[in-house]
């Protein structure tokens, strides 16, 4: 393990290293989605503490990046999905402190309407599996991001854990669509899931680096990015490998950086 440590930190910190243009794409795709999923965690604290009387009339939630690249978190009415009972704004990288929170304005806009028409498709898809081609598993829940920018349409599907002390690497879907809100497919970012723990309970050393490996995917997925970055404050280790049978991606927790080189240049560093 701290021979691995020593190449990973050895190739951040001398190799000059020029980033794929997909590489870039994985890195901004995930703290868009870390940033989405931090809104709706404050948003959900904010709402239980201060909105009790509207909890039983919450029909779900969703979070939105605005073009002025603040983070804005509804929930929306059960009775009526366009009815909006909680508006949230927050900052660019959402704090637990919202900038305004808006009830008076119910009327869903544009694109709230079409977040909240395939978010619930996809939500709607999961709960029937009629193909069976969601997993379950047992103190675990699905969290459903939608996504609508200039490239895609999509429903990012995150399994979060519902026990303390884990992080959970896995069992992640995405789920495309059209611009008229038209599911396409749906498709499948890991084959399994893993369960990694903050800290180690039986090696009195700490836990330094962590790393799991890709069949679907070549590279480090967005969804990956984005669990490591909602847990980073949690856990004892600061960087994260994945590795496929063409390419390895480092990324460093506490930088937010990620370098992604083949796996033959990889082998022939560690190796020597």
């Amino acid at each position: 393990m701290h021979k691995v440590l020593f190449f990973v930190v050895f190739l951040l910190s001398t190799l000059t290293y020029s980033q794929s243009k997909e590489a870039d794409e994985i890195l901004k795709e995930g703290k868009l989605l870390f940033r989405l999923e931090k809104g709706s965690w404050y948003g959900t604290d904010d709402l239980l503490a201060r909105f009790k009387t509207k909890i039983d009339s919450v029909g779900g939630y969703l979070s939105y990046e605005t073009d002025e690249h603040k983070i804005n978190t509804i929930f929306f009415s059960r009775f009526n999905p366009e009815e909006i009972l909680v508006r949230y704004e927050f900052d660019s990288l959402p704090k637990p402190q919202p900038i305004k929170v808006d009830t008076l304005n119910p009327l869903a806009t544009n694109l709230e309407k079409d977040l909240i028409t395939i978010r619930q498709d996809a939500k709607d898809q999961a709960a029937l599996n009629e193909d069976g081609f969601f997993s379950f598993y047992e103190n675990t829940s699905l969290n459903f991001i939608p996504l609508i920018d200039q490239n895609q349409r999509s429903v990012f599907v995150l399994t979060g854990p519902q026990t303390n002390g884990v992080v959970l690497i896995g069992n992640d879907y995405k789920l495309n669509y059209t611009k008229t809100n038209e599911f396409v497919k749906k498709e499948r970012i890991h084959k399994s899931m893993l369960q990694i723990p903050y800290a180690s309970s039986e090696n009195p050393e700490k836990i330094l680096t962590t790393m799991h490996s890709h069949i679907v995917t070549k590279h480090i997925s967005s969804t990956d990015i984005c669990t490591l970055l909602l847990y980073k404050n949690y856990v004892e280790w600061n960087q994260h490998i994945v590795m496929s049978k063409k390419a390895v991606s480092v990324f460093d927790l506490q930088k937010e950086t990620l370098l992604i080189m083949s796996k033959k240049a990889w082998d022939k560093i560690y190796n020597r």
